[in-house]
C-alpha cells in the first residue's frame, strides 16, 4: 500500500497507517515536503515496537514522475492521498492504466446553516472555534456560513464579540488562540480571497478594537481571523478554498435556500445545521451534499475504533463510529469506522464441493 499526506501529517497518517498494519499490508508512507520527518519518526516508533523490517518503508519525493513511476508499480495494491483536489487528480490520472484502488481525500468548503430557533450566542461562540481553530487550516473547517434573517444580526454581534476574545499572536504564548498559518503562500492566498470578497462588494466586519488583529508579531505568516459579511457566491471566498481563518457569513430567508447554497459546491466533504430541532436537523441533513453531516457540532472526527463492533466507550452519542469521506470534489473511498477498515483487505470467496465417498 502506498499513502501520500500533506495535512494534519500525525493524524491523517494514523487514520489509514493502523487499519492498513492490522489487516496484514505492508506500507510505504510518501510525507509531505512540509512535513518530511514524520514518516521518519513514525518508521522509528514502529521499529523500536518490533515491527519486522521493511513492513513499514518511506521515501522522500519531490519528482512528479518519479511518484508517477511508483504509483504505476504492480507491487503497489492501493493508493490513498490526502491533500488538494490538483494533487488527487494527477495520482488519479497515474493509476488509470491500472485496476487499483485509490483513495482521495482532498479539499472542502464546508458549510454550516444557522436556524432561526438557535441560542445565538451559544452557535457564534462554536462557528468561531469551527472556522478559527487552528487558524482555520483544517479540511472541515468551516469555511461558509449561512444565517437566518431573523437571527442574521444577533448572529453577526455575537461573533464579533466572541472575536474580541481571540488573540492572534506567538503560538508558543499560552494566550494566543491564533497562531500563523503554515507558509507565506498561504497567508497571500487567504488575503486575496479576502481582498477580492470585498472588492466585490463584502464588508470586513471583524471587531477593530482587537489590538492582536491589528497588530501581530512582526515576523510570521499572521493572517487576522475575519469575519465578512454581505457576501455572495460570486466571490472567491464562497467557492474556493480558503484553508484560513476567515468566516464569510451570508443571510439566507429559509431553510429550501439555504440548503441550495449548501449544495451550492464543487466539494461535498463535511456540513454543519445548528438547531434546537434534532428532528428537523436530520431531515435536513437527508438533503445535503457532503459526506459527513453534523448537528449541532463541527468538525469532528471519531477514529475510536476500525474493527470492533461494540458500541465505543468515548463516543457516547452514537451507537458506531464515523466514517470519514468525502462526495464529489472533497474525494473518493473512506476512512475511519469499520468501513475504512474493509478498504484494506480484498475480498476472496472460498466454495468447496465435496468429493462423493
Amino acid at each position: 500500500m502506498l499513502t501520500l499526506h500533506a495535512q494534519y501529517p500525525y493524524l491523517i497518517l494514523v487514520n489509514s497507517l493502523i487499519p492498513a498494519l492490522l489487516a496484514g499490508n505492508s506500507v510505504i508512507l510518501k510525507p509531505s515536503p512540509q512535513t518530511p520527518t514524520i514518516a521518519e519518526q513514525i518508521q522509528h516508533i514502529f521499529a523500536e515496537a518490533g515491527l519486522p523490517k521493511n513492513v513499514l518503508q518511506y521515501f522522500h519525493c519531490g519528482s512528479i514522475a518519479r511518484l508517477e513511476n511508483i504509483v504505476r508499480a504492480p507491487q503497489i495494491k492501493l493508493i490513498c492521498f490526502t491533500g488538494s483536489v490538483a494533487g488527487g487528480l494527477q495520482v488519479q490520472r497515474a493509476a488509470a492504466d491500472r485496476v487499483v484502488p485509490v483513495g482521495l481525500e482532498l479539499g472542502g468548503k464546508d458549510p454550516a446553516y444557522i436556524r432561526e430557533d438557535v441560542d445565538v450566542k451559544w452557535a457564534a461562540e462554536e462557528i468561531v472555534d469551527g472556522a478559527v481553530f487552528n487558524s482555520g487550516q483544517s479540511c472541515c473547517s468551516i469555511e461558509r456560513v449561512y444565517v437566518a434573517e431573523s437571527v442574521h444580526d444577533e448572529f453577526i454581534s455575537a461573533v464579533q464579540d466572541v472575536l474580541r476574545g481571540y488573540k492572534l499572536g506567538d503560538p508558543l504564548d499560552p494566550s494566543t488562540n491564533v497562531g500563523p498559518v503554515v507558509s507565506k503562500r498561504s497567508a497571500e492566498m487567504i488575503e486575496a480571497h479576502v481582498g477580492d470578497a470585498i472588492a466585490k462588494g463584502a464588508v470586513d466586519s471583524t471587531p477593530p478594537e482587537n489590538r492582536s488583529f491589528a497588530s501581530p508579531p512582526p515576523n510570521g505568516n499572521y493572517v487576522k481571523p475575519t469575519l465578512l459579511t454581505n457576501v455572495t457566491h460570486d466571490m472567491d471566498v464562497m467557492n474556493d478554498e480558503t484553508f484560513g481563518p476567515v468566516i464569510p457569513v451570508m443571510k439566507v430567508g429559509n431553510d429550501e435556500e439555504a440548503i441550495r447554497l449548501m449544495n451550492d459546491s464543487e466539494f461535498g466533504l463535511t456540513a454543519s445545521i445548528w438547531t434546537k430541532d434534532n428532528g428537523k436537523g436530520e431531515e435536513l441533513a437527508e438533503q445535503v451534499e457532503a459526506g459527513t453531516v453534523f448537528i449541532n457540532r463541527c468538525d469532528y472526527p471519531s477514529p475510536v475504533r476500525y474493527i470492533s463492533h461494540k458500541p465505543s466507550p468515548l463516543n457516547t452519542n452514537s451507537s458506531k463510529d464515523l466514517a470519514w469521506t468525502g462526495w464529489k470534489n472533497s474525494g473518493k473511498g473512506v476512512t475511519l469506522s469499520k468501513f475504512g477498515f474493509e478498504q484494506f483487505v480484498k475480498l476472496k470467496s472460498l466454495h468447496i464441493k465435496y468429493y462423493p465417498k
